[in-house]
């Protein structure tokens, strides 16, 4: 798989197929590959969320006027939950006990679609904007090698070392469009959240200014009332908000607009790369926070102590696994089995309480529900036990203890 750019010679008329987000390495990215290869720049977004008419009609416009001679945008979002983020709902994935895989979890299911576009647009050659000290490179590079090993890949921000500040003086040069956050920030955007880089995360401390945050921007310094929700989940997977019920993409997006105001979801984690360093990212996740909280309180009332705790086993490397990009391993599918079987009976409601700050899981009900299939009541009264049977049961759970202090005292010296 080739890494530097394709001569012109023989090729003049084979289109390159850039990955677009429409930030600033991409945006630079579309002159500079159709100047340096002399080859025709086609772009394609992948939409796996926060992209509504207006940002896809401003994403298209901004690609043609850099210099691509077409743009595509392929509506994932469908695809997306249902290859990736109803696993990670089903697993209450995050990395760190912390972030809940914003952005990067979608970047095999984006290598996917961006190498069968590439197919059908006839290219032999594949360019994305990521950096050598970022996680995305390892991502979308090991998802293109499995899957379309025939393609050649440029990755010239990497591999050319370029700087922001660069990329921004190539485009005022030329009177090309900048996109809106221009150096300062590198901002990414997906169904399950938004990531922010900047000066502010290079380091261990500290946070980004309040006017860096997209989705929560002023959400402590103007406070709203709380407000109730309603969350059906059925077999494991989001179903109703409010009593209406939706495809799991819609209710995602709902959530997003209602949680985000309050400042929900927002937090800046600090943690491991792939590369092997430690790096930091400011988040904001409204929905996923939602979500995985209700759904994990769900599955604290319709799944046994064990179900829980092998659960666990398995979603923290499956989690590791979708961060390192490496969901195409087979080893996902039989992790994937294992959180489909368990969310048999994860059906019911969650009632949630939304307030600046913090989100409140104020009851969980369901048809499976443990806790009312018991005739005992916690701390009040035996069910399908007697007193007797406590004390039995007392005795015999206290025995390994009790051995092990026999034994202390049998051998202990004497003074």
């Amino acid at each position: 798989m080739s890494a530097s750019p394709s001569s012109a010679t023989g090729a003049a008329a084979t289109p390159i197929v850039l990955a677009y987000s429409g930030g600033l390495d991409t945006s630079f990215l579309v002159p500079w590959i159709a100047e340096t290869t002399r080859r025709p720049v086609i772009t394609v977004t992948v939409d796996t969320g926060g992209i509504d008419a207006a940002a896809a009609r401003t994403l298209a416009e901004r690609a043609r006027a850099l210099g691509a001679v077409a743009h595509h945008q392929v509506d994932a979002r469908a695809a997306y939950f249902e290859q990736v983020l109803r696993f990670l709902i089903m697993g209450n994935v995050r990395r760190g006990q912390l972030y809940p895989l914003c952005v990067g979890a979608e970047r095999v299911m984006q290598a996917q679609t961006i190498a069968r576009m590439a197919r059908e647009l006839k290219s032999d050659t594949i360019a994305h904007g990521c950096t050598a000290a970022g996680n995305d490179q390892v991502r979308f590079e090991v998802a293109l090698r499995t899957l379309a090993p025939d393609l050649s890949v440029l990755a010239p921000v990497r591999d050319h070392a370029f700087k922001r500040a660069a990329e921004l003086e190539y485009l005022e040069a030329r009177g090309l469009p900048i996109p809106p956050t221009g150096a300062a920030y590198s901002v990414n955007r997906g169904l399950w959240g938004v990531t922010i880089g900047g000066k502010e995360t290079l380091t261990s401390g500290g946070s980004i200014p309040d006017d860096a945050w997209l989705l929560t921007r002023e959400a402590f310094s103007r406070p709203r009332a709380p407000s109730r929700h309603l969350i059906r989940f059925e077999k494991g997977r989001p179903a109703a908000l409010d009593g209406r019920a939706g495809a799991p993409v819609e209710i995602i997006e709902k959530l997003e607009a209602l949680a985000a105001p309050y400042g929900i979801g927002r937090g800046i984690h600090l943690g491991d790369t792939i590369i092997g360093t430690k790096g930091r990212v400011a988040f904001e996740a409204p929905a996923a926070e939602v979500l995985l909280t209700a759904h994990r309180e769900l599955e604290k009332l319709t799944l046994t102590g064990r179900q829980q705790r092998i659960k666990e086993l398995v979603a923290s490397p499956y989690g590791d696994l979708v961060h390192e990009g490496q969901l195409l391993d087979p080893v996902c599918r039989d992790i994937e089995a294992l959180l489909i079987s368990s969310q048999e009976r994860v059906t019911g409601e969650v009632h949630c309480r939304l307030q600046t700050g913090s989100l409140f899981i104020e009851g969980v009900e369901s048809p499976y529900s443990l806790m009312a299939a018991s005739r005992g009541v916690y701390g009040e009264a035996a069910g399908e036990w007697s007193a007797a049977d406590a004390l039995g049961f007392s005795r015999i759970v206290s025995l390994p203890g009790v051995f092990y202090t026999r034994a202390g005292h049998k051998a202990a010296p004497e003074a």
